[in-house]
């Protein structure tokens, strides 16, 4: 919806002139009616954030997205290269370098075969590293995309390309999207709720969550997991609560009339945060106590009440979608191996990094299952782009391994949603260099999830600046192999 838009469309030279017949004396009469009840047949603007219908049945009512901030070596967590493995050490074929640039690598590198032992697990064989034990038992549940591409090498024009559909920043963000097209089921707290680990905010900075040009009622809110949930949610000191009510009250009255006047949709959102302010000084400090968890959840995640970790965020993330929040982020920042230090090696350093990841993210897949939510809750899980199978060339000489940025081959993983459990789609060539089958760009996956969650992707559009935007763009196609 676009009031201005909308309001615009009734003031065209055609339209003064066809109703100039009766418009003159409508404006003396409405003069005249105004001076006795000046809002008289006027409702207050409803909330952009209500629950809004999508184009058709979605398999998925909502959204976790787990983002893996600077992007995990794939080659030693999903994609299993033998023939890498074999050929380590070895220079790397020409073709594969010619014509090509990296960000930290030049001149000819060293093919770096994994040092992970993998296995195949569940009934659909899915190849999983001992890097990551705790996926083993939910492999069943696990749709893994090994073909994803992307044209990013660096990583905040990858990021924000994966959560906006551009590399630039300006456009809204996927989480606002779906906010924007389906609202939000709990009206005390946000639709759309970003929670950071790891002490580093994304690579596209607030663009990444951002609401770009739709109204700014559907970005996300960043939330804390230690300390006050939001920032400046409380009321100052001297403030009480119905004084608070009376100040909101009075705001609302004039930007309603402000609403009404200019129809800009910005005065909506002014009204709806205001109010949501409201309420979530007495709805969020409850949703973000984990502490009121059994100890065996907290045991489940490795969840500490009072702290602020990637386990923590993981049970918020169950919490909050409980309560009907519809879009909840989080983004993990360590996931960078390019082998600079030891905590970079895909050895030690990936054991120790999977392992504050591995463990919360199987918690969450069980606890929506026990709690009905699984069916229909869209698991996300990924970084913005996939690693070189040659070592970095900055470290190629060191005792450390690791790997430079890499766009032509990548690994997504979905789960419930009405994703297909226990299947793997696409395959990367024997040496994981580029896309052998089924390959899956950045705006087809994009397109994909919206189907899920019930749109369109070709429809779901804002107008701005005369042009109909999506997040697609003007690509994108759903892979309906990967639908359950």
């Amino acid at each position: 919806m676009n009031l201005r838009q909308q309001q615009l469309e009734f003031q065209t030279r055609r339209h003064f002139l066809g109703s100039a017949g009766v418009g003159l004396g409508g404006v003396a009469l409405n003069q005249l009616l105004a001076a006795d009840a000046p809002d008289a047949g006027l409702e207050a603007p409803a909330s952009p954030l209500l629950p809004k219908r999508p184009h058709f049945e979605g398999s998925a009512k909502r959204v976790i997205y787990l983002h893996l901030t600077g992007s995990p070596p794939h080659l030693d967590l999903w994609d299993y290269k033998p023939e890498l493995v074999k050929r380590d050490g070895q220079d790397c074929p020409d073709a594969f370098l010619k014509g090509k640039k990296f960000a930290f690598t030049s001149g000819v590198p060293k093919l770096l075969g994994t040092p992970r032992d993998f296995a195949q697990y569940g009934s659909g064989g899915t190849w999983m590293s001992d890097a990551i034990p705790h996926f083993h038992e939910h492999a069943d549940d696990l749709c893994v995309i090994k073909s994803m591409f992307t044209e990013q090498f660096n990583h905040a024009p990858a990021e924000l390309l994966v959560h906006t559909g551009s590399a630039r920043p300006g456009r809204p963000s996927f989480g606002s999207w779906v906010t924007y097209g389906l609202g939000t089921e709990n009206q005390d707290l946000p639709g759309y709720v970003v929670l950071i680990s790891s002490g580093v905010q994304p690579n596209g900075g607030k663009n990444s969550f951002g609401s770009g040009f739709v109204p700014s009622v559907f970005q996300g809110v960043q939330c804390r997991s230690k300390g006050d949930p939001v920032l400046y949610v409380s009321d100052p000191p001297g403030m009480t609560r119905d004084l608070r009510r009376s100040t909101l009250d009075a705001l609302k009255d004039l930007n309603e009339r402000a609403a009404r006047e200019f129809g800009h949709p910005e005065t909506l959102t002014r009204i709806a945060q205001y109010e949501l302010a409201f309420r979530m000084q007495a709805s969020v400090p409850g949703v973000m106590d984990i502490s009121k968890e059994k100890a065996a959840t907290l045991e489940r995640y490795g969840a500490q009440p009072g702290g602020a970790s990637f386990a923590n965020n993981c049970l918020l993330a169950r919490r909050l979608a409980e309560s009907g929040v519809r879009f909840v982020q989080l983004f993990d920042w360590g996931w960078d191996f390019h082998g600079t230090n030891p905590g970079e090696d895909i050895r030690d350093g990936l054991t120790n990094k999977c392992a504050t990841m591995d463990k919360p993210i199987a918690a969450l897949i069980r606890d929506l299952k026990d709690r009905g939510m699984f069916d229909d809750t869209l698991i996300i899980i990924g970084g913005e782009f996939g690693r070189t199978p040659f070592r970095e060339g900055r470290t190629a000489k060191g005792k450390v391994l690791g790997r430079d940025h890499y766009p032509d081959a990548y690994t997504m993983v979905l789960a419930g949603g009405g994703a297909r459990g226990g299947y793997s789609h696409g395959e990367t060539d024997e040496l994981g260099f580029s896309i052998a089958s089924d390959p899956v760009h950045v705006h087809d996956l994009q397109a994909t999830l919206l189907h899920m969650l019930g749109f369109d992707h070709e429809r779901l559009t804002y107008r701005f600046q005369g042009r109909d935007y999506r997040l697609t763009d003007v690509h994108g196609h759903v892979v309906n192999e990967v639908l359950a």
